[in-house]
């Protein structure tokens, strides 16, 4: 059996479906009910807060292999404690979803957290692999209420491209990691097989849409204002360095998703295909 923690999300929802459909049990972690796991055979749904190591120990009985995944920047997770409670329960192997930025910014306060929580699963004795993707193809979720009113796109930093990765690329490497050998002690950094800008992106999702969609260009200013709004203000500032001065590593486009995977990342056209019914 495999414990997915933030199996509502964008990558622990399609991880449990991959998982399942792959014949694997699955213990589905959410931290409330209100967006429930999938539906299937073989997922038990359950409710577990990382901030409370305590509460996940009901979820790890009889677990095999565990997918950390910690919500916001991680600083709300005791992370010793939570790899205490996953060696107690016997489970034998930890796949970690981390962030690139871990690699490319060590010294960065927004992913602090997400950097010590790493090196607690690197020391823990436990089998581990980690997951460091980019930015998702999905943040462009946050356009839907504009493109849907207005037809426009609002973004930052226009014409700065990075390799944006699909979110079903990282729920399907990761269910290699748990499942499959060859992983062990390796670190992957997940990005999309091509870089992309904001203008681009809203040109092919226009396209995806078949009518073309306007885009504003914000200011870093007025983009962090919006953000603020939904997160702490080390994490919109660190959100948006990336974007706005990014480093050389940042701008690499990795092969691990095709190493792992055996066939290279999905593009952002691929997405935005898959996606588009979202934005109409």
């Amino acid at each position: 059996m495999i414990v997915v923690t933030g199996a509502t999300g964008n990558v622990g929802r399609l991880l449990v479906e991959s998982l399942t459909e792959s014949g694997h049990a699955v213990t589905a972690v959410s931290r409330g009910l209100t967006s429930p796991p999938p539906s299937r055979p073989g997922v038990t749904p359950m409710v577990a807060d990382l901030a409370d190591a305590g509460s996940l120990v009901p979820a790890l009985k009889g677990a095999e292999a565990l997918f950390l995944l910690v919500s916001g920047a991680g600083a709300h997770v005791d992370g010793e404690a939570v790899l205490r409670a996953v060696a107690d329960a016997g489970v034998s192997r930890v796949v970690l979803q981390s962030s690139q930025a871990v690699g490319t910014r060590p010294e960065a306060g927004s992913h602090g957290p997400l950097a010590a929580l790493e090196e607690t699963v690197r020391s823990s004795g436990l089998e581990w692999t980690v997951l460091r993707p980019g930015g998702f193809t999905t943040n462009t979720f946050a356009w839907i209420p504009s493109i849907r009113v207005q037809r426009k796109v609002f973004s930052p930093f226009g014409d700065v491209a990075l390799p944006a990765v699909d979110p079903l690329d990282i729920a399907e490497v990761a269910a290699a990691a748990l499942t499959g050998s060859g992983h062990l002690g390796q670190t992957y950094v997940l990005t999309g097989p091509e870089a992309t800008s904001p203008r681009q992106r809203a040109e092919i999702l226009g396209a995806a849409l078949g009518e073309p969609l306007e885009f504003v260009e914000l200011s870093r200013e007025q983009a962090r204002g919006q953000m603020l709004r939904q997160m702490p203000e080390p994490v919109a500032d660190g959100t948006l360095d990336i974007p706005g001065q990014p480093l050389p590593e940042e701008l690499r486009i990795s092969p691990d998703v095709e190493k792992v995977l055996g066939r290279p990342a999905t593009s952002f056209a691929s997405w935005a295909s898959r996606s588009v019914d979202a934005f109409r």
